[in-house]
């Protein structure tokens, strides 16, 4: 999986639309293997990305799950102090 794309499920606040288009980003630029695509794919790109996006958010809104939301504020606490002990020198 891309790095990139954080598990947007469970979280409080839920996650936005705009997260979940830029997780969808973020997986059409890794499956296509382009950041950009050329004038020619452009519109088949955005497609991919607008359906998963909309697959994506309806998926995120009907997952149910008795575990507690999980706090944002704690989560990017957690992923800074990883990110501190993956880059100490």
């Amino acid at each position: 999986m891309c790095r990139n794309i954080r598990p947007l499920y469970n979280l409080d606040p839920p996650a936005t639309k705009a997260e979940v288009h830029d997780a969808a980003l973020q997986y059409v630029r890794k499956i296509s293997g382009s950041t950009k695509p050329s004038r020619l794919n452009t519109d088949a790109f955005e497609r991919a990305v607008e359906g998963i996006a909309d697959v994506s958010y309806r998926l995120l809104n009907d997952l149910v799950t008795p575990a507690p939301a999980r706090d944002r504020e704690v989560e990017a606490a957690k992923a800074r102090a990883r990110a501190a002990v993956r880059y100490a020198s």
